[in-house]
């Protein structure tokens, strides 16, 4: 009888930690969920979006606004300047300095974000991918004098598996993967796969699904949105810093390529819906490596959080 009083006090003294994941490709509903969620636990949530970080991209990113979070404390969103880039290694060294802090007032924490990399460096760990920066920079030089179209299809021989996930027209990383593979003869696809590393809080993930063409038709109405509220005026803005990983993505580099007539307004936005597009159906292949992840298909922000709620109360050890 004693021992199990002493065991009962132990578990009310030292209650369990808990981080929630809440995933989904890009215009999936992500925000609006994990506000309502982190108001049912009384917690605050984690951003891992690998472009909201920056404090002078708002429009392109879909950053949520201030009412949208409607009071809820927001970490990884307007934490840093867009000329610090922020790598997956530096976003997880920073956040799991912060969950320790965090975790002594909170019991529940929500984390969220469509960037997977950065999602599992914190959550899961990276290995020490061989680099060379003199490759490095060989690479780029060649992508310079040829185009990126070489490295892609070596990419795709080496390691069909990273070539379906990886965003096609970010040089950097396709660079990147290259380099890797290169210097260690392995598929970089291989290289990422993280050893697990211990964590001091139980991990519940969660990933929202639609039918794909409901999907679609909330990216291409985000992408209209956007341009409404003056997404072309944002990237004119930042003109002198397109050089940078964080403007070489999806909204920006296609308004850059209409800004240096290399195509028109009309077909600039198309672009942006389309490369989109192909963007979510990446995170979702991405997403779903993970079989401990459970798929809430998408509802009524109520429905879905009962769904998580239940989940989650059901494996509470």
């Amino acid at each position: 009888m004693g021992n199990s009083i002493q065991v009962i006090c132990i578990l009310l003294k030292e209650k369990i930690k808990r981080l929630v994941v809440i995933e989904g490709p890009t215009a999936s509903g992500k925000s609006a969920l994990c506000v309502e969620l982190a108001n049912y636990f009384q917690t605050v949530i984690l951003s891992a979006d690998s472009r909201q970080f920056y404090k002078e991209l708002s429009i392109g990113t879909a950053k949520p606004s201030i009412e949208e979070q409607k009071g809820i404390s927001h970490y990884f969103i307007d934490s840093h300047n867009i000329t610090e880039e922020v790598t997956a290694a530096k976003f997880a060294k920073e956040a799991s300095e912060l969950l320790e802090i965090l975790f002594l007032k909170h019991e529940t924490i929500i984390l969220t974000g469509g960037s997977g990399m950065f999602i599992d460096a914190l959550c899961i760990g990276l290995d020490n991918i061989p680099s060379s920066i003199i490759l490095r920079n060989q690479l780029a030089d060649e992508v310079k004098r040829e185009g990126l179209s070489i490295l892609l299809e070596e990419l795709k021989d080496k390691d069909p598996v990273f070539f379906e996930q990886i965003d096609k027209q970010n040089p950097a990383r396709v660079i990147r993967a290259i380099e890797a593979i290169r210097l260690s003869g392995l598929p970089y696809s291989q290289l990422r796969r993280a050893t697990p590393k211990r964590n001091t809080f139980q991990l519940h993930r969660f990933i929202i699904e639609h039918p794909r063409e409901q999907l679609y038709n909330r990216i291409n109405l985000r992408v209209d949105n956007m341009m409404d509220s003056g997404l072309l005026e944002e990237v004119k803005t930042h003109l002198p810093f397109k050089h940078l990983n964080a403007l070489k993505t999806v909204g920006y580099r296609e308004l850059f390529d209409f800004i240096d007539g290399k195509t028109d307004l009309e077909t600039a936005i198309e672009l942006i819906k389309q490369n989109s597009r192909r963007y979510a159906k990446r995170q979702l292949t991405w997403l779903k490596r993970h079989e401990d992840a459970k798929i809430i298909s998408f509802d009524k922000i109520d429905l879905m959080l009962n769904l998580i709620v239940n989940d989650l109360n059901s494996q509470i050890k």
